[in-house]
């Protein structure tokens, strides 16, 4: 039995894997439809969540299984104060596999240890979001054909946003990556990554805090929003909020076949009006997302494959 915790709980191979299914899943999803018949999903998200929560309820009945859970830790035994093992442990006797979100860094590697069915982490914390990193990279495989040789911008929240960690990880293992942190001081990547990531992998990175300037060099820009939840002092959250927003005007410093991403959901980061611009790929990201959960769910369980 395997869990997901970390995006690198699998191997650069293992993942190649799973993206090469995604994309089969992607072009005849009917061919895998029932592949899961009889296996349930439980969803247990301690946290607001669109995009994650249904996408992992899309994939599971994509794949002929059900689906149980809840959606806020309100409307769970976590309001009467039980503990996330002990949730787990109830659980594991209920469904085949469980996605867990939670606030508290490691949580889900917490249920991990007490489980007895699959744990796939589905964000804990400011930590990681390891199937979010596995729906940029496949979005990235897809659309550009590769995962090297990419020079890659990551703008706005680097110091809480999630999503940004676990990608920075899962794509220094690939060749010739370098990146461009843009964000203004305070919301800087944080010290351990740049250490111990970047740093002692020997990634090339540089961090700026004006994105007009960069935007040239970039063959993917991945925006995130300033997450309100994540801050402390409000005035720091509105200080910062509207700091980068990127519009067709700066779309125009960009290569041709640069793409834009972003994990969604966004506040004003990104214009509408760049929705239009065939570089916008963050619609199709979220699309891919269900395919890369669908394969995810197929290797944990073990079914469907060849």
């Amino acid at each position: 039995m395997r869990h997901l915790i970390s995006p690198l709980d699998f191997s650069v191979e293992e993942t190649e894997k799973l993206l090469l299914l995604a994309e089969d899943i992607a072009n005849d999803p009917s061919k895998y439809s029932k592949v899961c018949d009889g296996k349930k999903l439980a969803t247990l998200f301690y946290e607001p969540s669109t995009r994650t929560r249904l996408s992992f309820e899309a994939a599971m009945l994509n794949l002929g299984g059900s689906v149980l859970g809840f959606s806020s830790a309100d409307s769970s035994s976590a309001a009467k104060g039980e503990s996330v093992a002990d949730t787990i442990r109830v659980i594991s006797g209920y469904a085949d596999i469980a996605a867990m979100r939670h606030p508290k860094e490691g949580a889900p590697y917490v249920a991990s240890l007490h489980s007895t069915i699959p744990v796939i982490n589905a964000g804990d914390g400011g930590h990681q979001h390891p199937t979010q990193t596995l729906t940029d990279l496949l979005t990235i495989h897809s659309l550009k054909g590769r995962l090297d040789h990419l020079t890659i911008g990551l703008c706005g929240d680097l110091k809480f946003g999630r999503t940004v960690h676990s990608l920075i990880n899962a794509l220094v293992r690939y060749p010739n990556i370098s990146f461009v942190m843009i964000s203004p001081e305070e919301l800087r990547i944080p010290t351990y990554i740049r250490k111990e990531v970047l740093d002692d992998k020997n990634v090339p990175y540089k961090e700026v805090e004006v994105l007009e300037d960069v935007m040239p060099e970039l063959d993917i820009l991945y925006m995130t929003r300033v997450q309100k939840e994540r801050f402390f002092n409000e005035e720091d959250y509105i200080r910062l909020k509207d700091r980068y927003i990127l519009d067709a005007s700066k779309m125009q410093y960009a290569k041709e076949d640069m793409l834009v991403l972003h994990p969604l959901p966004r506040v004003n980061e990104i214009s509408v009006e760049v929705d239009k611009d065939p570089r916008a790929a963050y619609f199709k990201q979220a699309q891919f997302g269900v395919y890369a959960r669908m394969a995810l769910i197929m290797i944990l369980l073990e079914v469907g494959l060849c």
